[in-house]
């Protein structure tokens, strides 16, 4: 019984301990999960527009239900759309986590909007090699007065100082970056107080933040802890990536383009229906996409005139006139179709030269061979009949004036059919074999003649 006792006791140490050995990974890493700090990264690098926003948004939602340490911003962009800029600063601003907006790899910039998003951040980065400024409001396609001029720099630099003071920030430089387009070196905005941190990439960035206390917008002081940070990437969704490619104008105008080409396919062969939906498909993409960009109201007029002026080429001889003049219309119409800030936010011009002339010989081209079925000639029914050539099968001779051996309705041949036939009044009678042409039908009965 002694033994039997001890051999209970010595399994019951042993299980123990393989439990004691089992558990202790799980938790040491649960400790460490606990004590770590979690820093969500978004990456913007394309230019601003509400598809951006609607990301910034998400990405600092979601790092405040995680109850995140930071949200770290990996940035590098030409510029983009003011008002979309301050609903982004706004959320910035509002946002409960620490945002941290650092301009990363060497060669990247925050251009114009970018630098408003860059000096809204809690914490402003930039790796070397990179710049930023240049933000100087534009209003592309329009030559602005003085007073307009001045109203809008005054407007934009008034909404950079009412946050870039807050954030303790050299308002003054800053102002400069918009009313004189000044560009900035990373190391010129950080001896400038523009910037509050150089960093090669994230590790160091965050080793350098660590420890660091920052003030908060609305004045709270935060003490920035990422000793056992651990960063978690959140990438923009299928849906935001393929609504970021539709606000490409140059996209745009292609499937503009093409989708009415195959709309007007549909149209002149119905019953086809694949080119009818695909058409609509992507014209409702352009429409979408379109929306999303500053459009130019007078370039759809344009646009209109130049389909105008091509279907009137096709109708009246203008000997190309017409025509030219409408090439000429879509093409600038295109050029000017997207007000963007920035290059990137506009139509190219080569894009709109070389889809324009294409789509206009294009659909010239369509519309003359329409105009010409219509004025053609029927090719079924009795109407087709008309004008034909015919063979005289039997003698012929004309309505009631039948001779011996020429009755008035004899038999002739026609495209390989033998039809009745008679001669109109007052013509001489034909013997056998004759040439003749159609001139009539009644009935069944041809009307032909010599």
């Amino acid at each position: 019984m002694l033994r039997l006792s001890m051999i209970h006791r010595m399994r019951n140490s042993f299980l123990a301990l393989v439990a004691l050995v089992t558990l202790l990974p799980s938790f040491a890493l649960a400790q460490t999960a606990a004590s770590s700090a979690l820093v969500v990264k978004l990456s913007i690098h394309d230019t601003i527009q509400p598809i951006t926003a609607e990301y910034l948004k998400r990405g600092l939602d979601d790092a405040a239900s995680r109850h995140a340490a930071a949200v770290l911003i990996s940035m590098g962009t030409p510029g983009g759309l003011l008002d979309s800029t301050r609903e982004m600063v706004a959320d910035i601003e509002a946002s409960p986590v620490p945002v941290i907006i650092f301009i990363e790899p060497s060669g990247s910039r925050a251009g114009s909007a970018g630098f408003f998003l860059l000096e809204a951040a809690d914490v402003a980065a930039m790796a070397p090699g990179t710049n930023a400024g240049a933000a100087h409001p534009i209003l592309e396609g329009t030559t602005m007065d003085p007073v307009l001029k001045e109203k809008i720099e005054n407007d934009t630099a008034a909404f950079l100082r009412s946050y870039v003071t807050v954030r303790g920030r050299d308002a003054k430089d800053a102002e400069d970056a918009v009313r004189n387009s000044k560009s900035f070196s990373e190391a010129e905005a950080l001896k400038l107080h523009l910037i509050d941190v150089v960093a090669p990439d994230d590790n160091a960035l965050l080793a350098a933040l660590n420890g660091r206390t920052i003030k908060r917008f609305h004045g709270e002081s935060v003490k920035l802890d990422f000793t056992h940070a651990v960063l978690v990437e959140l990438p923009p969704s299928t849906r935001e990536r393929l609504l970021t490619r539709l606000t490409s104008p140059d996209l745009d105008v292609l499937l503009l383009l093409c989708g009415g080409l195959l709309i007007y396919l549909e149209f002149n062969v119905p019953g086809t229906i694949v080119p009818g939906a695909l058409g609509t498909l992507m014209m409702l993409l352009a429409i979408f996409g379109l929306n999303l960009l500053p459009v130019q109201h007078t370039a759809i007029l344009l646009l209109f005139a130049a389909l105008a002026l091509m279907v009137l080429e096709a109708k009246f001889a203008s000997h190309g006139v017409l025509g030219t003049v409408g090439i000429l219309c879509l093409v600038f119409g295109l050029a000017t179709l997207v007000n963007g800030p920035t290059p990137e936010m506009r139509v190219h011009f080569g894009v709109a030269a070389g889809a324009g002339v294409g789509f206009g010989a294009i659909t010239f081209g369509l519309a003359w061979i329409a105009v010409k079925a219509r004025q053609a000639k029927r090719l079924t029914g009795p109407q087709a009949m008309l004008g034909q050539p015919a063979i005289a099968m039997t003698p012929l001779a004309p309505q009631g004036h039948a001779l011996p051996g020429y009755p008035a309705i004899g038999q002739v041949e026609v495209r390989g059919e033998i039809w009745k036939a008679t001669l109109p009044p007052n013509t001489p009678p034909v013997p056998a074999g004759t040439q003749l042409t159609v001139l009539s039908v009644d009935n069944l009965t041809l009307t032909v003649a010599p």
